[in-house]
């Protein structure tokens, strides 16, 4: 593997953040500095957090950025279950929250793979 690019969580994780600009577009102007803002940088901080990890020169400071971008997939749950509870989601909730679990899923495989 030669880049963080050829990631399968870090090509997923670009996927969401795409997915979260484009969900986030129909958001009340209101919401633009706070949710809309919010949820578009936490799934930033996902992808970029892999990706430093990656290229990081010890094993340990690799998996600390691991561990920041699965803390960020829990940030990005807890807006997009406020998202859609306060009716801003208007489709697509379940195919974005279902590409976030399999994101953490991959994150939390690779932290537990990394301990052993």
């Amino acid at each position: 593997m030669n880049s963080y690019k050829d990631l399968i969580v870090w090509q997923k994780s670009l996927v969401l953040t795409k997915e979260i600009y484009r969900v986030t577009e129909s958001f009340p102007r209101s919401e633009i500095y706070g949710l809309t803002n919010q949820l578009r940088r936490a799934s930033v901080s996902v992808m970029s957090n892999i990706a430093e990890g990656f290229s990081r020169r010890t094993f340990k400071e690799g998996q600390q950025f691991l561990s920041m971008a699965f803390g960020s997939t829990s940030e990005i749950e807890s807006q997009l279950i406020l998202a859609y509870e306060l009716n801003y989601i208007k489709s697509g909730y379940t195919d974005i929250v279902n590409l976030l679990t399999e994101v953490r899923k991959m994150l939390n495989s690779m932290i537990k793979r990394a301990k052993s």
